[in-house]
């Protein structure tokens, strides 16, 4: 006979209450406690009722909110389809989905979001900033109870459930070995970036840098900027950078690709600087097709959406995690060839 959660609790001398806690890590039980718990998990070889739990999902209804950063940046249109199939392959287990869209890194506002749905959902997929106070506030929402997914992008030190994303560093990696193919291995680089901000965005930096000092000498780092994202941002800062700097190449680890190559082109520089970029948004495929972009790194942004709410659906009916906290997508290489 299947062992219940009432059993658990009558062993332990505890609540079915704090049974449940233990099982899905809401916090709020001792070490000791939830030590011994677990322990009697294990030791009656407990499985959740999954039957059950689905049954319960499609009673009560299992809410998700998700907190994107993606107003102005097209590379978050394909995540969004993603979590829109997501919604309406879920509903019918009783699973909601509510997507908020918020605009520039602003920690004050992600967060005002976070605590406008905490307490109206099971779940949070969140675009984070890597800043401590997002940290701190992802922790309280786990402690909470509620399960908390990183999308597209992590932070550091924070106790959420799973990354879903790329892995940056290799992505940055990548980049520079491109860049070496393109360029013979002689370069001088501009690194236009999104924001100092997302931790993705330093990871590809710090990425490309490890190859380049590492297998690349005559790879040079001249300048880094932030677009912010931003098309307008990055035209007035690659401008910059051409007037005072001696470039050949240039990468683009985050958006802001249309501003970047529209003041390349009005330099008159296209045929002078080799540019590699991330992803395959409508401007970057135009931008591949007109000779302007050599390649592109990809993401798989559908994927992440998409998963991020299976993952949130599939630990609230079996309590149970994955070995690893982070699914990673593949880093794709993309040239005009195979676009």
């Amino acid at each position: 006979m299947d062992v219940t959660i009432k059993e658990i609790a009558e062993m332990c001398g505890v609540s079915r209450g704090t049974v449940d806690r233990v099982l899905h890590n809401r916090g709020n039980v001792s070490k000791e406690t939830a030590a011994l718990v677990k322990d009697a998990i294990e030791k009656l070889e407990y499985t959740p009722n999954v039957t059950g739990k689905i049954l319960a999902a499609k009673k009560t209804g299992f809410k998700i909110g998700v907190i994107l950063i993606s107003k102005g940046n097209p590379f978050f249109d394909d995540v969004l389809e993603g979590i829109d199939k997501a919604k309406k392959d879920f509903k019918q287990y009783g699973v909601s989905v509510f997507v908020y869209e918020l605009e520039g890194y602003n920690v004050d506002k992600q967060i005002e979001k976070m605590d406008e749905l905490k307490d109206q959902v099971d779940a949070i997929i969140l675009n984070p900033i890597n800043d401590v106070l997002v940290v701190e506030k992802i922790n309280e929402l786990v402690k909470k109870g509620l399960i908390v997914i990183n999308v597209n992008t992590d932070v550091e030190n924070s106790n959420r459930l799973y990354y879903i994303g790329s892995d940056y560093i290799k992505g940055g990696e990548t980049s520079c070995g491109v860049l070496a193919l393109l360029t013979k291995a002689k370069a001088n680089v501009a690194i236009l970036t999104g924001s100092k901000k997302v931790l993705g965005h330093n990871q590809r930096i710090e990425g490309f840098k490890r190859i380049s000092e590492l297998r690349y000498p005559d790879i040079n780092i001249v300048a880094i900027s932030e677009t912010n994202d931003s098309d307008k941002c990055g035209y007035i800062e690659t401008i910059d950078i051409l007037k005072k700097h001696d470039i050949n190449s240039i990468v683009i680890v985050a958006a802001g690709v249309g501003g970047v190559c529209k003041a390349v082109k009005d330099m008159e520089l296209e045929d002078k600087i080799t540019i590699v970029s991330f992803d395959a948004v409508p401007i970057t495929r135009e931008m591949l097709k007109e000779g302007i972009i050599k390649a592109t790194i990809c993401q798989q942004p559908f994927t992440q959406g998409y998963k991020s709410i299976e993952l949130a659906y599939n630990y609230f009916v079996t309590g149970k995690r994955l070995n690893n906290d982070k699914y990673i997508v593949k880093n794709e290489i993309r040239i005009l060839e195979n676009l």
